[in-house]
């Protein structure tokens, strides 16, 4: 049998259990000492691999393209942020002074890599640009969102300077990267043939991460503080925020002049944020107890993104296979 189109994936489903048995069986005391460490090493093992898997050449056939990659940054660095402020006298008494808080950090995050590229490949867009700017984006925000963070939420990473969070964000997301990328030309080949299972790295690292976060949060009483209002109207909050941004990146992009294969890269990897590293930098950035309410935007966001974004991918290349039948029939 086929999976329903309105029911989430596997993986969404999966995140759900996590909070629940967070919520019912959340971890305390050494228990949640030894489940820290072990997130740690998981998130490590993620960046490592993400290192391994990503081609140099993909990311200097793409490099070229400094007009699309800077309108994408704009999207993702600026435009993000610049809504989440403007819609605060909305978005504070729709969903409460924390969740908005997840807002602003949800606006400040890198977009995402895995699902930028494939939605792009899908809408038949521009893959190589699209990687290098996916990649890029990620990179850059290691040290742009702890910048964001701190002018957005005024918050330091963990009691310390902005500059204490960007290298502790450095220690544990980009030296694992770097490490990965160098060891590429010994286990790239091994990592590509086993992506089919790899995926499940990336998926353990943020279910741990998630586990943890909501067992803090829910030994500090988080599902007392949030009313069942404020998380309807997050919803609410979210489709606002992501209709705002596919509709500019929509028009600019062609108010810009791009191709339609770079006006669909602009759109999907404008457009995201990534759950991946959006959840291990909140390890870093703010305190225990309040990381729950804080990645709850960015958990619910990442859904709504892929749920809308697949559709419209899938328009996208229904529309360019018409074109193309089309002209296999002019032609003979």
């Amino acid at each position: 049998m086929t999976r329903p189109r309105f029911l989430p994936d596997n993986f969404t489903l999966t995140l759900v259990g996590v909070v629940l048995l967070a919520s019912l069986l959340p971890a305390s005391g050494q228990v949640a000492i030894g489940f820290g460490w072990l997130t740690n090493i998981a998130i490590a093992l993620l960046f490592f691999l993400h290192g391994a898997k990503l081609s140099r050449e993909s990311i200097i056939a793409g490099a070229g393209h400094w007009r699309l990659h800077l309108l994408v940054f704009s999207l993702t660095f600026v435009l993000f942020p610049l809504l989440g402020l403007a819609l605060k006298p909305v978005l504070s008494p729709l969903i409460g002074d924390d969740l908005y808080m997840g807002m602003l950090y949800l606006c400040a995050l890198p977009a995402t890599v895995q699902s930028a590229i494939a939605f792009t490949s899908l809408a038949r867009g521009n893959i190589p640009a699209a990687i290098c700017s996916a990649a890029a984006s990620s990179l850059f925000g290691i040290f742009l969102t702890p910048l964001l963070v701190t002018l957005l939420l005024n918050v330091h990473g963990d009691g310390g300077s902005t500059l204490d969070a960007i290298v502790k964000i450095s220690v544990q997301l980009l030296l694992p990267f770097v490490a990965g990328q160098i060891a590429r030309r010994w286990i790239g080949a091994w990592v590509g043939r086993n992506k089919s299972w790899l995926k499940f790295v990336d998926q353990g690292s943020i279910l741990l991460v998630v586990y943890g976060a909501f067992s803090e949060a829910v030994n500090e009483g988080i599902w007392h503080q949030i009313p069942l209002r404020d998380l309807a109207g997050l919803v609410v909050a979210c489709c606002v925020v992501l209709g705002l941004v596919l509709v500019a990146s929509t028009v600019l992009g062609k108010a810009f002049g791009f191709s339609q294969e770079d006006r669909i890269t602009i759109l999907f990897c404008g457009s995201k944020k990534s759950l991946a590293t959006g959840v291990p930098m909140a390890q870093v950035l703010f305190a225990g107890s309040t990381i729950g309410v804080l990645i709850l935007p960015l958990m619910l966001f990442h859904q709504i993104q892929l749920m809308v974004c697949a559709v419209l991918a899938q328009r996208y290349a229904n529309r360019q296979e018409s074109v193309a039948e089309l002209m296999g029939q002019v032609d003979p």
